[in-house]
């Protein structure tokens, strides 16, 4: 008679367990090789090269049944396909050691696509659009090329292609969240005021974009923000942002913003609650050769409170519209992480937008683990046409300094026939020294 199969005693998984145990320290002093190796350790120098590694796989569905979802009709007016993106990004720089106060950076970027069933998005010709945009495509670049200089007190100053983030990266940040980040051909001074207790001031110019798509354009945008922080209670903002874009087709996006903002979180109250806040206005208009004449306020608010590892908050963000091209725009921000993470509005509708949204994030596992939810309720800047609702979640495990894993979701749903209802998956994983 055959004889019966014996259920496992549990040291088998018990073994393996204590191996997998075993093998933290030995992974552990592998990685602090490969640390010291690439901040050239052993040569006593403080150059360094830095790698960053981070694959994504990407699935974009949206609605076949509505209008702005299908193809164009010269494509047959069919619905467009699920996208799907496995996609890997390699930056490798090396940073000089500093000499004389200077110091110097190059990056290599370039993304590589396993599968590529999604548009590529951007305006070349090189585009599938039998499927939903996926804004990651594949090429090649330089990414980053800098010289800095801070034999000045108190002062920092970048010049050549370089990423520059402004406070929550509203209007101008790198559009981090893509493979392919933003950079800029610019001229940065940041300037840290120690007789002005608590000033930083940041100026700069920015003469060509770098865009996620590898595109370049041209343009003369001076800039100015100046934070001040205001003892423990959080940072009064200032700024101002001129937007010239030189090339005709993007002269719409030529406008001038200034704004104030004030944010922070208060000193502990109950032993263990903080309090976190938001208020700020900007002005916008027309700049340069805009052929459209316009102003337009945005306004955010933002009042929550954190406890035993938990933040909650709600909030709400209007930028106000007053037809085809007069709606308040932010085009060189990281869009992605305002206003839904379905991304359809990254730009702002001829409507304007009110988004009121809630949000909840728990750190746990020592804040190695990050999960979030958000909810959203779009109308337009008046309240009374509906938009849609979308709900976000993320979850991302961190895995000391230099291993991440990230999974994220958004679900966006809608009655009204402009916006598509979309769902949107990620998985990612990411590799950084």
């Amino acid at each position: 008679m055959p004889q019966k199969l014996k259920r496992p005693s549990g040291k088998l998984p018990a073994t393996l367990l204590s191996l997998t145990f075993a093998s933290l320290p030995a992974a552990a002093d592998i990685t602090k090789e490969v640390e010291d190796a690439l901040n050239f350790y052993h040569y006593g120098s403080n150059g360094a090269v830095k790698m960053d590694l981070n694959y994504r796989w990407e699935n974009v569905d949206k609605d076949a049944n509505v209008a702005l979802a299908r193809k164009p009709a010269n494509l047959g007016g069919q619905p467009l396909e699920t996208a799907n993106a496995n996609t890997v990004r390699l930056r490798l720089g090396f940073l000089t050691p500093v000499f004389h106060d200077f110091q110097g950076y190059a990056e290599y970027e370039g993304l590589y696509a396993a599968q590529a069933d999604y548009d590529r998005g951007g305006t070349t010709t090189n585009r599938d659009r039998n499927y939903a945009v996926i804004a990651d495509p594949s090429r090649n670049e330089l990414n980053q090329f800098w010289l800095s200089y801070k034999g000045i007190a108190d002062t920092l100053i970048k010049v050549g292609r370089q990423r520059i983030k402004l406070d929550d990266d509203r209007f101008i940040g790198n559009v981090g969240w893509r493979q392919m980040e933003m950079t800029y051909d610019s001229i940065l001074i940041t300037h840290n005021n120690q007789t002005l207790f608590g000033l930083t001031a940041n100026v700069g110019y920015i003469d060509h974009i770098q865009n996620i798509f590898g595109e370049t354009h041209s343009i003369n945008a001076p800039f100015l923000n100046l934070n001040y922080k205001i003892n423990d209670w959080g940072n009064l903002i200032g700024y101002g942002y001129w937007l010239d874009y030189r090339e005709r087709a993007n002269y719409a996006n030529s406008s001038q913003t200034y704004g104030l903002r004030f944010d922070g979180k208060s000193p502990q109250f109950f032993d263990t609650v903080n309090a976190i806040y938001t208020a700020e206005w900007s002005k916008q208009s027309d700049y340069g050769d805009n052929p459209n004449h316009y102003q337009a306020d945005r306004i955010n608010l933002m009042a929550g409170a954190s406890a035993y590892n938990l933040t909650v908050s709600g909030a709400v963000e209007q930028l106000n519209g007053y037809g085809a091209g007069k709606a308040f725009q932010t085009p060189l921000g990281t869009n992605h992480a305002f206003q839904g993470w379905a991304d359809l509005f990254l730009t702002t509708p001829a409507n304007g937008i009110r988004d009121v949204f809630a949000t909840a994030s728990y750190k746990a596992m020592n804040d190695s683990l990050i999960i979030t939810g958000v909810y959203h309720d779009f109308k337009d800047d008046t309240g009374k046409i509906e938009y849609g609702k979308e709900w976000d979640f993320q979850a991302v495990k961190k895995f000391g300094k230099h291993y991440s894993l990230l999974a994220k979701y958004a679900n966006f749903n809608s009655d009204s026939p402009a916006f598509p209802d979309t769902q949107v998956i990620w998985m990612q994983g990411n590799v950084s020294f």
